[in-house]
């Protein structure tokens, strides 16, 4: 508990009550109450989804398979009949052991790889230039105002 000579101490200080202060601990408590609630949900959804997925799990989740055809890309006509088309844009063909069952299973070409690791390094690149520019710019600017602020100081000498 406070006492009288500590009383200042268990005081909110009045920086912490300016409106834009509580407007950002608003947002931050909003966005992790958020969060919370929105794994939560989540949560649900998936034991849900998973339940689901038990009854209609495709041969490959459930047991050994044999890769038939390698990862290709997908044509016309495949995009439109084979749902693993739709998530990547790439399939290979896959042999079931146990079943022999042949299904398809969406994966990743390299050629999708080395495409996405270019446009990625290429996004960094720019991002270092355009920041590169910035440091450049804010820097002659405080020079210009320390030269002007020591100019003023002795033109009034």
């Amino acid at each position: 508990m406070c006492t009288r000579a500590m009383e200042s101490d268990c005081r909110i200080p009045m920086a912490c009550l300016r409106p834009r202060i509580l407007a950002l601990h608003a947002l931050f408590w909003g966005l992790v109450s958020l969060r919370v609630f929105g794994a939560a949900l989540l949560s649900d959804e998936k034991a849900a989804v998973t339940v689901t997925k038990a009854v209609t799990a495709p041969c490959w989740q459930l047991e050994e398979f044999v890769v038939a055809k390698e990862c290709s890309a997908c044509e016309g006509l495949q995009l439109k009949t084979i749902p693993a088309c739709s998530q990547t844009g790439f399939v290979e063909k896959i042999n079931c052991t146990k079943s022999n069952r042949d299904e398809y299973k969406s994966c990743r070409s390299t050629k999708m790889e080395e495409h996405l690791f270019w446009k990625f390094e290429g996004a960094m690149l720019a991002l270092t230039v355009v920041f590169a520019i910035l440091v450049v710019a804010r820097q002659l600017s405080l020079d210009r105002q320390a030269s002007d602020k020591v100019r003023r100081q002795i033109e009034s000498i």
